[in-house]
């Protein structure tokens, strides 16, 4: 009985994160997205740790080979198994769990408030450094390194808000929907 729970919360946390990431599949504004939330939610969800960075990962990889080929598709010439730049986007995701972990070993309103904005710094950190140290469009200099930060700002509101509207979203129905189930309040 205690696996079969166990199994059940695993597979309603790995089907949240994957509902999440094909949440991306539907027009949204520029970075208003479930990156930082997925994360957050699996560091503190899974208690399997290598759990709570495969699933998320897994999912935005998926997610990625759907929206990199299909919805622009018509941008490449050939399939897309991993877009350019990918690794620092997959990077922030780690680090992003990482701050999950560290905040959010009791889910509290107040430590995921800061570990959503945490989240959303992180991404623009290392997301914006990635565009400048692997990209020709900025010089690779310190001046170049601000530009890029500084023309990375304008979406970085989007950046906030998706990840505090979907961080809400996810903790808040699986909080509800735990407290319903009690079978899902094991750990996975």
């Amino acid at each position: 009985m205690e696996k079969e729970k166990i199994n059940i919360r695993f597979g309603v946390l790995s089907l949240v994160v994957l509902l999440a990431a094909f949440s991306r599949l539907i027009p949204h504004p520029p970075n208003f997205a479930p990156i930082g939330a997925m994360s957050l939610f699996g560091a503190a969800y899974f208690s399997r740790k290598y759990l709570a960075f495969i699933v998320p990962v897994v999912a935005m990889w998926l997610s990625d080979l759907v929206l990199n080929n299909v919805i622009y598709g018509q941008y490449f010439d050939h399939f897309v198994w991993f877009y350019g730049g990918f690794y620092w986007t997959y990077a922030a995701f780690i680090f992003i769990g990482l701050v999950g972990f560290g905040l959010l070993k009791k889910v509290r309103p107040a430590k995921l408030l800061i570990a959503s904005l945490l989240a959303s710094v992180v991404f623009f950190l290392i997301s914006n450094f990635g565009v400048w140290a692997s990209g020709t469009m900025y010089p690779h200099t310190f001046p170049g390194l601000i530009t890029c930060y500084a023309a990375g700002l304008p979406f970085f509101k989007n950046t906030l808000i998706g990840d505090l509207a979907y961080s809400g979203a996810l903790f808040g129905i699986f909080e509800f929907v735990q407290y319903k189930a009690p079978v899902l309040r094991n750990s996975a």
